[in-house]
C-alpha cells in the first residue's frame, strides 16, 4: 500500500519512512536555488545595462553588486546571531518579504539609484536571510551524514543557479527588464513563504533527535530559549580567541573576492572580446553546471579526508586556470577555463559548514558560520567593484584578471596556516555553561571524522 505523509519519524514515502532531516535537506534546496540563483543571474545583464536607456557605465554596475554584499555580508552574523537565538524560521519568514519586495521594485527600476536601493539593498537583505540560515539550519539536523547534506544542499544550489541563468537570458531577450524581475520576484517569492512553513529550526520542535544520534539521548530544545541565547554567546566569545576564526573569516573573504570578479564580469569580458552575448551565456552556464559537481562532492570529501587539504586543492583550482583567459581570448580557450574554473569555484564556500563541525563540533556555530559568510560578502562586494573600475580607467580586462589571480591565491596561501582539522579547536568549550546549558550529547565532542591534514 503506497503512503505519503508525516510521521513520528519524519516522513511517509512509500513503504519507507524517510527522517526528517532528509526533508529539512529538500526543503532547504528548494528554498537556497530559490533565492540566490538572482544575485549570479543578473550578472549576465551588466552589459545591456551599460547600453541605452541606463546608459551606465560597467563601474556604476559593478557598485550595485557590490552595494548587494556588503549589505548581505554584514547582515549574515546578523542572521546567524539571529538564527542561533530565536530559531531560523523567523528569520526566513522576514527574509522571503523582504525578497518579493526587492524583486518587484526592482522590476520598475530606471535610474541607477533604485538599482542600488531596490537590488542592492533591499533583495540583499531578503537573500542574507537564507545564506546563513539555511546551511546553519541544515547542520543542526545532522550528527553523522553531515557531507553528504551540504553536498546535496551545494550542489541544488549550483543547479538552480544555472537555471536562473537560462531564465534570466530568456526573459530579457522576450519581454525585457521588468518581466525579468518581476516574475522570477513573484513565484519565488510564493515559493519560498510555503517552503518556510515546513522548515523546522531543530529536531526537538518535532520530538526528534538528529540524524545519527544515539537512541537513547535525551531530546533537548537548543533553540529560541534562554539557554540557546546562554550557549550562542559563550561559545562566540571562545571561538573568536582562535586563530581559525579569523583565518575562515579570511579565506573565505579572498576567495570570494576573487572568484566574484569572474562571476559577474564574465559574461561582460567575452562580449568585450568580440564575441556574440549567447556564446557568453553558454560559457557562463557551463561554468556554473561543472561548479554543481564540486558543490556536491567537495563537503562529501571534505567530511572524509579533512576540510584543509581540500580547500587547498579546489581554491588553486580558482586560481590558475585565469591564466589561461589572461593570454587568449578565443571562445574554445573560455570553455576550457569555465570547466577548470568552475570545480574550484565550485567547491570553494561548501567546505565551510563541514570545516566547522570539525573544529567545533556540535557548537551552535551558525554565528561563527554567519561571520564566515560576512567575510565573503564583503569580498564578493570588493572583487567586482574593483574589476569593474579598472576596466572603466584602462578599458580592458586585463587588470580585472590579474586581481582576481592575486585574489585567489591569497586565499590559498592562507590555507596553509590552519591547524589540522584532525584536533578539535574547543573541545572543553561547555565547561563555562551553567550545567543545565550543558549538551548531554557532548557538544565538545568531534562530531566528524576528518583526515589528519
Amino acid at each position: 500500500m503506497f503512503r505519503f505523509g508525516r510521521t513520528p519519524a519524519g516522513l511517509a514515502i512509500g513503504k519507507r519512512d524517510v527522517h526528517y532531516s532528509w526533508v529539512i535537506v529538500s526543503v532547504a534546496s528548494i528554498m537556497w536555488m530559490t533565492s540566490s540563483g538572482m544575485r549570479f543571474a543578473a550578472s549576465i545583464l551588466v552589459d545591456e545595462f551599460e547600453k541605452e536607456p541606463f546608459g551606465w557605465s560597467i563601474g556604476a554596475i559593478a557598485a550595485g553588486f557590490t552595494i548587494q554584499w556588503v549589505v548581505s555580508g554584514t547582515l549574515g552574523p546578523i542572521c546567524g546571531w539571529l538564527g542561533d537565538r530565536w530559531g531560523v524560521r523567523r528569520v526566513m519568514w522576514s527574509g522571503g518579504v523582504l525578497f518579493i519586495i526587492g524583486m518587484v521594485l526592482t522590476a520598475s527600476m530606471t535610474e541607477l539609484w533604485q538599482f542600488y536601493l531596490y537590488f542592492g539593498v533591499i533583495l540583499a537583505a531578503g537573500m542574507a536571510a537564507f545564506q546563513v540560515t539555511l546551511v546553519s539550519g541544515v547542520t543542526l539536523w545532522f550528527r553523522k551524514q553531515l557531507g553528504l547534506a551540504m553536498g546535496v544542499l551545494q550542489g541544488l544550489q549550483g543547479i538552480g543557479t544555472a537555471c536562473a541563468i537560462v531564465l534570466v537570458f530568456v526573459l530579457f531577450d522576450q519581454f525585457g527588464l521588468r518581466a525579468t524581475f518581476l516574475i522570477p520576484g513573484i513565484a519565488g517569492g510564493a515559493i519560498l513563504m510555503i517552503m518556510v512553513k515546513f522548515f523546522y529550526n531543530e529536531p526537538a520542535d518535532l520530538g526528534l533527535r538528529q540524524w545519527g544520534a544515539p537512541d537513547d539521548e535525551p531530546i533537548r530544545s537548543m533553540q529560541n530559549n534562554e539557554v540557546a541565547k546562554v550557549r550562542t554567546n559563550a561559545f562566540l566569545k571562545q571561538a573568536q580567541k582562535t586563530n581559525a576564526f579569523w583565518n575562515l573569516v579570511g579565506i573565505h573573504f579572498w576567495g570570494c573576492a576573487g572568484h566574484n570578479v569572474i562571476l559577474i564580469l564574465l559574461v561582460a569580458i567575452i562580449t568585450f572580446n568580440g564575441h556574440s552575448k549567447g556564446l557568453a551565456v553558454a560559457v557562463f552556464i557551463t561554468l556554473m553546471v561543472v561548479s554543481t559537481i564540486t558543490r556536491f562532492a567537495a563537503p562529501v570529501l571534505a567530511d572524509r579526508f579533512g576540510s584543509k587539504a581540500v580547500m587547498v586543492v579546489l581554491f588553486s583550482a580558482q586560481t590558475f586556470p585565469l591564466l589561461l583567459i589572461i593570454v587568449s581570448q578565443d571562445i574554445s580557450t573560455y570553455f576550457i577555463f569555465a570547466v577548470l574554473f568552475g570545480i574550484g569555484m565550485g567547491g570553494e564556500m561548501t567546505a565551510f559548514p563541514i570545516i566547522n563541525r570539525q573544529y567545533y563540533g556540535d557548537a551552535p556555530t551558525g554565528t561563527t558560520y554567519g561571520w564566515q559568510m560576512g567575510g565573503a560578502g564583503i569580498g564578493m562586494a570588493i572583487g567586482p567593484i574593483l574589476g569593474g573600475f579598472l576596466k572603466d580607467w584602462t578599458d580592458s580586462y586585463t587588470l580585472s584578471l590579474w586581481l582576481s589571480f592575486g585574489l585567489s591565491a591569497t586565499a590559498v596561501l592562507s590555507i596553509f596556516f590552519l591547524p589540522s582539522t584532525h584536533q578539535h579547536q574547543l573541545p572543553d568549550w561547555e565547561d563555562v555553561l551553567p550545567p543545565e546549558a550543558r549538551s548531554s550529547s557532548g557538544a565538545g565532542t568531534p562530531a566528524v571524522s576528518a583526515g589528519d591534514d
